[in-house]
C-alpha cells in the first residue's frame, strides 16, 4: 500500500473524494517480472498494462457524472489520459487507462494502466483527476519505475526465449573470464541488482548525466531508445567526462581506494558512489567496468552478458596493425606505447534492435565502458553490432572500427638489433584468439568466437549505405571513412626465415609452486646443416601493459642437419620465479634462432598464466540458504606442493554475508597439511552473494590465491 499526498482543487462538497491508492506492487511485481528490485517504488514494465486500486473516503466513482482523468509526467513533459470503461485491447502507442466490468465496488475502483510500448526509462509521477462538470480535484497520488519490456514483441529489447532472459536479464550472477587463451580462468561476479538500493542507484546515474543536466525534457524524450541509454549508461559508467561511478587504474598504489581485484559485485560499488555523493568509486579495471555496466542495463530491461576477448588489441593508431619488437635475445622491448595488446580485454554485449541500420544489425551490440578512446568526444564506446564486426561493415556506427581491430587486428613482430628492424613476421591469427561469455545456465564458458570473425570468405553489406571495404589477405581494408585503416602488410606472412622454423609450446600444468615446461620446436628446410644460437627470455607482464625486465634467460648452441627437426626442451623451476611472480601476472616466453653463418633469424612467442593453489569453500546444509539465519560455512586449504608454505594466512570475506574479514593463521604448513576456517555467515538481502576466500604466506608474499563460492539467499 503506497500512501499519497493530495492537492485538491474545486470546492469540498458530497463528489466522490480520494483516501488513498493501492498501488498493487505485490501483484504487479510478479506480473512484470520485477520482484525484488525495489521496495521504495511500483516498477513495471512499457507496454504492459498495471493494476492501481484507488479507494474513496464516502462513495465509489459515479461514472454518470463523474470521470477519472491520469496525469503521468517526466520534468516539465506530462500526458493526460481519460480512464475509459472499456474491455477492448490496449493502443500499445500511446498511454490508456481501462476499468473492466466488475472492477467498480462501493468504495473502491481498480483501473489498469498502460504505456506505450517506446515509453522512456525513467521514475514517473502520477496524479489522478476526479472530474464534473462543475470542478475537478486532483491528487498527487505518487510514482512508478517504467523499464523496457523484453518480453514484449514490439520492445526493441525484445528477447524470443526464456531461457535467454531469464540468464541475461533476471540473473543476478555471472563468470568473468580472465587470465589467458592458453589457461583460462574464471571469477564470478554478483550483479546485485536485487540488492536494496541498486534500481535507485541505477535511475539516479541517468539523472546525473550530462545529457540530462544539460536538457532534461530532451533526456527523457530520448530515453525510450536502447541505442541512447546504452551510450548514455556506458559513458556514466567511468568517470572521465561526468559524475561517473568508477575511476580506472593500471599501475602504481591503490592505498587510496580498493584494488580492482578486491571487488566481487556490482552492489557495494553503486552504494559506494551514492553515498559519496557521486565521488568515483576507486578503482575499476576493465572487467569491474563491464560488470559494473552489465547490472544497470539487467536492472533496466535490456539484455546483457559479460564477454571476454582473449588477446584483445588496442589499436591506437587506427591502421589494423599492432607492432611488437622483439631484442636479438628475445626481450620484448617497449617501442610502441600506441598500440599494445591485452592479454584479455572484458566489454558487454547488449541486445537490441537497431532501426537506425536495419534488422540486419539487430541483435547483440558491444558496449564498452572502460575509458580506452573517445566517441563522439566523450570516452564511451558503441552500441557497435556484433554483425557489423563479422561482416566488415566498419561503418556502421558506434565505434565499429576500434571493436573490429580489437578482435581482428594484425601482430608485426619484428627483431630489432642497434635500432635496425633485422627479421619481421605478420601473425594474422594471435589477435581474438578467444571471445568467451558465461554459458545459459552455467558456469562454463560459451565460444563466441566465430559470431565476431568470419575471415574465410569475403563478406559484403548487400544494399547497405555502410558498404565501402575491400579484403587484403583475408581481412578487411575500408576505404573511405574518416580513419584510414588501410593495411600495410610487412615481411613475409608465412615466416620470417623461408628456410628455418621455430614454434614453442607450454607443456603441463601451467600451477603456481609447479615447474614451468616448454618446448622449442626448430625446424632446418634447408638443404644444409646449421650451426644455431637459441636464446630463450621470460618476462613478466601485467594483461594490459608491456613487459617488464626478463627474470629467467638462457641460450644454447644447437648443430642441425639438413631436414632435420630438433625438440628443446627447457624447465623453469618454482625457485626462479615464485620471487618475482604475483597470483595475476603473465609472462611473455620469447624464444628467438639464429643461424650463425647467414644470419638469419625465427622468433617465437607465448603468453601465458599461472593458476593458482585452491581454496575448498563448502556451505553446510547446502548452496542456497534462508535470508536472516545464521549458517556455517568451511573453508580450507590443504598445501598440494611439495615443500613447507610459512607464515600462511587465510582470510574469508563475503559482502552481505560476513561483517569484515575472519583468518585463520599458521606458522607453517607441511606438504598435505590442512588450515581451516569454520565460518558464520548471515544474509540480510536475497539474490546471489559470494563467499571470497585468499591464501597469503611468507614464502612469496605476491603469490596469493583467490577461490569463490556462490551462495544464493532465499526468502523462505
Amino acid at each position: 500500500m503506497q500512501q499519497t499526498t493530495y492537492t485538491t482543487w474545486g470546492t469540498h462538497d458530497s463528489h466522490c473524494q480520494l483516501k488513498l491508492v493501492d498501488f498493487k506492487a505485490n501483484e504487479n511485481h510478479i506480473s512484470h517480472e520485477t520482484q525484488g528490485l525495489s521496495n521504495q517504488h511500483l516498477v513495471v514494465r512499457r507496454g504492459k498494462p498495471f493494476k492501481v486500486t484507488l479507494l474513496f473516503r464516502n462513495r465509489s466513482l459515479n461514472p454518470r457524472t463523474e470521470r477519472l482523468v491520469l496525469e503521468v509526467s517526466l520534468g516539465h513533459l506530462f500526458e493526460s489520459f481519460p480512464v475509459q470503461f472499456s474491455d477492448e485491447r490496449f493502443d500499445p502507442q500511446s498511454w490508456s487507462a481501462k476499468i473492466y466490468p466488475g472492477d467498480i465496488h462501493p468504495q473502491s475502483v481498480t483501473i489498469h494502466i498502460c504505456s506505450p510500448v517506446l515509453s522512456a526509462v525513467a521514475l514517473y509521477n502520477l496524479v489522478v483527476h476526479i472530474e464534473t462538470i462543475q470542478n475537478r480535484r486532483s491528487y498527487a497520488v505518487g510514482s512508478f519505475v517504467l523499464l523496457c519490456n523484453p518480453w514484449l514483441k514490439d520492445d526493441p529489447v525484445y528477447m524470443p526465449l526464456d531461457a535467454q532472459i531469464e540468464e541475461y536479464v533476471k540473473s543476478d550472477y555471472g563468470v568473468v573470464f580472465m587470465g589467458t587463451h592458453l589457461n583460462v580462468r574464471k571469477r564470478p561476479w554478483s550483479f546485485g541488482q536485487y540488492e536494496p538500493g541498486v534500481l535507485e542507484a541505477c535511475l539516479t546515474l541517468l539523472q546525473v548525466s550530462p545529457q540530462h543536466l544539460r536538457n532534461k525534457d530532451n533526456d527523457f524524450s530520448l530515453r525510450a531508445d536502447p541505442v541512447y541509454l546504452s551510450r548514455v549508461i556506458c559513458a556514466m559508467v567511468n568517470c572521465n567526462d561526468d559524475l561517473g561511478i568508477l575511476e580506472g587504474k593500471w599501475q602504481g598504489s591503490y592505498r587510496d581506494g580498493f584494488e580492482p581485484t578486491e571487488w566481487s559485485g556490482s552492489a557495494d560499488i553503486l552504494h559506494q558512489w551514492v553515498s559519496s555523493n557521486y565521488s568515483p568509486v576507486r578503482y575499476g579495471q576493465c572487467w569491474v567496468f563491464a560488470s559494473v555496466l552489465c547490472t544497470v542495463m539487467r536492472v533496466l530491461g535490456i539484455p546483457s552478458r559479460v564477454v571476454t576477448v582473449f588477446n584483445a588489441a588496442h589499436d591506437g593508431d587506427g591502421n589494423l596493425n599492432i607492432e611488437e619488437c622483439y631484442s636479438s635475445t628475445g626481450e620484448k622491448l617497449n617501442f610502441n606505447n600506441k598500440d599494445s595488446i591485452w592479454n584479455f580485454h572484458v566489454w558487454v554485449e547488449c541486445w537490441m534492435r537497431r532501426p537506425d541500420l536495419g534488422a540486419g544489425f539487430d541483435g547483440w551490440q558491444v558496449v564498452d565502458p572502460t575509458p580506452q578512446e573517445t566517441s563522439g568526444g566523450i570516452f564511451c564506446c558503441g552500441p557497435c553490432p556484433v554483425a557489423a564486426i563479422q561482416q566488415h561493415c566498419l561503418r556502421a556506427p558506434y565505434d565499429t572500427s576500434f571493436v573490429y581491430a580489437s578482435v581482428d587486428a594484425n601482430v608485426v613482430r619484428m627483431i630489432v638489433r642497434n635500432g635496425l628492424v633485422v627479421e619481421r613476421k605478420v601473425d594474422t591469427e594471435c589477435v581474438g584468439k578467444l571471445i568467451y561469455t558465461k554459458s545459459i545456465g552455467s558456469d562454463s564458458p560459451e565460444n563466441l568466437t566465430q559470431t565476431y570473425k568470419n575471415k574465410k570468405t569475403e563478406v559484403t553489406c548487400a544494399d547497405s549505405p555502410l558498404q565501402s571495404t575491400v579484403l587484403v589477405n583475408g581481412k578487411v581494408r575500408y576505404t573511405g571513412y574518416t580513419t584510414p585503416l588501410s593495411r600495410h602488410v610487412v615481411g613475409d606472412a608465412r615466416g620470417m626465415s623461408p628456410g628455418l622454423e621455430v614454434s614453442l609450446r607450454i607443456d603441463g600444468v601451467l600451477l603456481v609452486g609447479e615447474s614451468i615446461v616448454m618446448c622449442v620446436t626448430v625446424k632446418n628446410q634447408s638443404s644444409s646443416p646449421r650451426v644455431l644460437m637459441e636464446h630463450l627470455n621470460a618476462q613478466l607482464k601485467e594483461y594490459n601493459s608491456h613487459p617488464q625486465d626478463s627474470f629467467w634467460k638462457t641460450h644454447n648452441k644447437v648443430h642441425m642437419k639438413p631436414g632435420e627437426v630438433l625438440l628443446l626442451h627447457h624447465t623453469i623451476l618454482p625457485s626462479e620465479y615464485e620471487s618475482v611472480l604475483a597470483a595475476d601476472d603473465i609472462v611473455n616466453m620469447a624464444v628467438v634462432i639464429k643461424d650463425v653463418r647467414t644470419e638469419e633469424r625465427a622468433l617465437a612467442m607465448q603468453e601465458f598464466n599461472l593458476r593458482s593453489l585452491n581454496i575448498t569453500i563448502e556451505i553446510k546444509g547446502g548452496d542456497r540458504i534462508q535470508i536472516k539465519r545464521e549458517h556455517k560455512a568451511q573453508v580450507s586449504f590443504i598445501n598440494k606442493l611439495s615443500k613447507t608454505l610459512n607464515g600462511v594466512v587465510l582470510t574469508v570475506e563475503g559482502s552481505g554475508l560476513l561483517q569484515g574479514k575472519q583468518e585463520a593463521r599458521m606458522i607453517s604448513l607441511q606438504p598435505e597439511e590442512k588450515i581451516e576456517k569454520m565460518v558464520s555467515i548471515m544474509a540480510t538481502s536475497p539474490g546471489t552473494k559470494l563467499l571470497m576466500a585468499t591464501l597469503s604466506h611468507s614464502h612469496s608474499a605476491n603469490m596469493v590465491s583467490k577461490s569463490f563460492h556462490k551462495v544464493s539467499v532465499i526468502t523462505a
